[in-house]
């Protein structure tokens, strides 16, 4: 592997120019001098430019996930008095291995921008006019760092990947933007990622603060093992499996996902908003078209306007973690659930539904199902257009009555046999749980949903 090392000048030499520009190859790096200084006093040259080939693939990977995203890592407009700018350019890789702030420029195919800095380095990118597509690789990899701040500046950035990724050593890089620590997106301006994957994944907590995302892809838009918080800023997903997907293969007491704002639009071909553990909702509006909305094991709305379109379950609790018991609670904000015909839900709880607050607004034949109890507290339930002040309990979907007897009930506590199947469209008394064995589409010996596989 032949390495091609961005050298500087002479710190006098390039304090008096000014703004320096060195060159390298075909690889241009524009810094001005407070960057320089802070980058010679730095542990190592920042800026490092290599060939189309791997990089050391030992690594000293970053474990601290207890960092909390503030200051200029979350700033609409970033300070770049000592940031320096480097342009991409196809066939090349850049690596930053300082910490510091970074303008990304230029155009260009086959290239990467790899951040490999210290454990202590916090690293700002600020993308101003930046294209890059490659066939296999990120566009942006966050091999190490304390962590790393994306700001969004220009109006026309764009990231894509074609083909099937490659990996990096044990690392299955899958993703337009893949980082291995915790990553920010802020700013004003606009990004657009296609991917053949994932959009943007991350291996700690990723965090959205602002900005215009708008992405395309054939796994989820946003991934995270650790978890996912959107506080601002619009994210608009289209064509992809899951919109947000919050989950770790290898530990089902981890994947949450916290979105107190922001303007989020989601086409997905399977779960829009998808989480192992807990999903809660302080706030934002939501334009949700799926085939199930929201799942995860504890679903809890506190605010927020929320629009369903499913052709499954709108909202589903389920036994997703071994650690939590499948509950959904609403205590504020607008809830509007529209789905289509057949074995769906409104809300389906495998829990307990607890309603205190807020407006729950349902149209489909089956409202909501649930295994465990439901509590009416307050607030305001509207099923099929008609205000109700109870929650009722169906079953299969409520796909009709059997002979003309829509709604069918069982006696009080009667339990279903084991194997046999109920009548579509009868109705389950509050209380009574499912047993295994029944029939329907929601208890066929189907293993339990794993989620996207690294």
């Amino acid at each position: 592997m032949k390495n091609k090392m961005l050298t500087m000048a002479m710190a006098a030499a390039i304090t008096a120019a000014l703004t320096a520009c060195t060159t390298t190859g075909a690889v241009t790096t524009n810094i001005n001098d407070d960057a320089v200084s802070k980058i010679l006093s730095g542990p190592a040259v920042a800026g490092t430019v290599e060939d189309e080939t791997d990089t050391d693939e030992s690594r000293q990977e970053h474990s601290d996930s207890d960092s909390v995203f503030t200051g200029n890592d979350t700033e609409e407009t970033p300070d770049l008095t000592n940031a320096g700018t480097l342009t991409v350019e196809s066939g090349k890789d850049i690596t930053i291995d300082v910490g510091g702030t970074y303008i990304l420029t230029g155009k260009a195919d086959d290239a990467s921008i790899i951040i490999d800095a210290p454990d202590d380095d916090e690293i700002q990118l600020v993308l101003d006019s930046l294209t890059m597509t490659n066939k296999d690789t990120p566009c942006i990899y966050v091999r190490n760092a304390a962590k790393v701040s994306l700001t969004l500046k220009g109006s026309n950035d764009s990231l894509s990947v074609t083909g099937d990724f490659s990996s990096d050593g044990d690392t299955k890089t899958d993703a337009v933007i893949f980082s291995k620590d915790d990553l920010t997106i802020s700013g004003t301006g606009t990004l657009t990622i296609a991917s053949s994957d994932n959009g943007i994944a991350c291996k700690d907590t990723l965090n959205v603060t602002g900005g215009n995302l708008n992405i395309t892809c054939k796994g989820s838009a946003l991934e995270s093992k650790d978890e996912i918080l959107i506080s601002d800023g619009a994210v608009n997903i289209t064509e992809c499996n899951d919109g947000l997907h919050a989950e770790d293969n290898d530990d089902d007491t981890k994947g949450n996902i916290c979105i107190s704002g922001g303007d989020i639009s989601i086409n997905a071909g399977d779960d829009a908003i998808h989480a192992t553990t807990e999903i809660q909702i302080d706030g934002g509006t939501f334009d949700l078209k799926c085939a199930e909305g929201i799942e995860g094991t504890v679903l809890r709305i506190n605010d927020g306007d929320i629009n369903i379109e499913a052709s499954d379950d709108g909202i589903n609790a389920a036994h997703k973690s071994s650690a939590l018991t499948p509950l959904f609670e609403m205590n504020g904000g607008k809830v509007t659930i529209k789905m289509a015909d057949g074995d769906t839900d409104g809300i389906d709880s495998n829990g307990d539904i607890i309603v205190n607050g807020g407006t729950i607004d349902i149209t489909g034949r089956s409202t909501f199902d649930y295994d465990g109890k439901a509590e009416f507290n307050g607030g305001t339930i509207i099923e099929n257009g008609t205000e109700t002040n109870t929650i009722t309990n169906q079953m299969m979907g409520g796909r009709g009555g059997m002979g003309g007897r829509g709604n069918m009930q069982n006696p009080e506590g009667m339990e279903m046999p084991e194997g046999m199947e109920r009548p579509e469209g009868m109705e389950r008394p509050n209380g009574m749980k499912r047993q295994d064995g029944m029939g329907g589409r929601k208890q066929m010996a189907l293993p339990e949903d794993t989620g996207i596989q690294e």
